[in-house]
């Protein structure tokens, strides 16, 4: 009698054991997502203590981003003197930041916990499609945010004439268009794993599973696009709006007003730029290893890239903070909204910040 088949004959002699044994023999088995289908990916199943407490952290995150976002596009789009070409970009930048929750974060959250994928095969593409276009979206509303900006300190007299509302929706429409093309192009026309469809089919592809797969091409050529290219220009742009702007300061005496608009633009650029400079910040991580990824035979640890993932969707929770943080009119607007006041009057025409 091998060592199995007594252990096996001990564990019936003995009920008590034989819990115990069958409870172990049941933890080695692989655990599958789908145990009625063939090719159902591995299932890692956490300790209940670990699943509560993702649950909790993860969900009050998706709840903060969805809910803070939200208000900043209501008070844009309720308050009339929020209705200004830099605040519709920045609503813009809140709608993709809001349907980032939503669509990506909340189900992200069950996927990563569960280790599995439930929603299917369609939704499992439009899922990805959104993360790529989502994100893609935040960074070319950005990048016009600097464009905004450059204008707004470099050329003022310009300012008016150059960005009006009709220039800012063209933008707005011309991101989520880019955006759109790029994230769903890429994923429903599989261009993220041309020339490797055999080894991912073979190798990756699994029932359950929903991961965003890129070959080195995919990834290179989707991260220099997306994150590098428009990452720089801001970074230059802002670079010559810091240096003009300190130059007016030293050189430049104007009369009170003036004086008081200069520094209104300048507050609003550094608070656009701190919001620029997060989301480099946080994306950064991300970027730098799914470029450096596919060149190192996939070896980044499947925790730590769900890590840098969810470091990057952190942004999303964070805007609203900073809006909070230096944006008065924000607070006011926000007070208002807790109040209750808008539900019993007309208050769209309220004054929330001194011009």
């Amino acid at each position: 009698m091998n060592t199995d088949s007594k252990s096996y004959a001990s564990a019936h002699l003995n009920p008590f054991m034989n819990l115990s044994f069958l409870t172990l023999y049941k933890q080695m088995e692989p655990v599958l997502c789908y145990e009625s289908r063939n090719g159902s990916c591995l299932r890692t199943i956490h300790p209940l203590p670990i699943r509560i407490t993702l649950y909790i952290i993860l969900g009050v995150t998706v709840f903060l981003t969805v809910c803070g976002n939200l208000l900043v596009i209501v008070s844009v789009a309720y308050f009339k003197q929020l209705h200004t070409p830099t605040n519709y970009l920045i609503l813009s930048l809140a709608v993709s930041d809001l349907l980032l929750g939503l669509l990506v974060m909340f189900p992200s959250m069950i996927r990563c916990i569960e280790s599995c994928w439930y929603f299917g095969d369609l939704f499992c593409k439009v899922y990805l499609s959104s993360d790529i276009m989502l994100c893609t979206a935040s960074i070319l509303n950005l990048s016009f945010i600097s464009l905004d900006r450059h204008y707004a300190v470099c050329q003022p007299l310009l300012y008016r004439r150059k960005i009006s509302v009709t220039v800012v929706l063209i933008m707005i429409v011309l991101s989520w268009s880019i955006s759109a093309l790029i994230g769903f192009g890429m994923v429903f026309l599989k261009l993220n794993i041309w020339g490797i469809e055999d080894f991912y089919n073979n190798h990756i592809a699994c029932e359950g599973g929903c991961v965003l797969f890129q070959s080195g091409l995919s990834s290179t050529v989707s991260s220099v696009l997306s994150f590098y290219i428009p990452g720089l220009i801001m970074l230059g742009v802002y670079l010559k709006i810091f240096i003009v702007a300190q130059r007016q300061l030293r050189s430049i005496q104007k009369t009170n007003s003036a004086q008081i608009s200069n520094t209104s633009q300048t507050k609003a650029t550094k608070t656009l730029a701190i919001i620029i400079g997060a989301f480099l910040s946080f994306w950064t991580p991300f970027f730098v290893c799914n470029i450096i990824d596919p060149f190192i035979s996939y070896s980044t640890p499947a925790p730590l890239f769900e890590t840098f993932v969810w470091v990057g969707y952190l942004n999303s929770t964070l805007n609203p903070i900073i809006y909070a943080f230096f944006y008065s009119w924000f607070r006011k607007a926000f007070r208002l909204f807790s109040s209750g006041n808008i539900f019993k009057s007309d208050i769209s025409g309220a004054t929330l910040f001194t011009e």
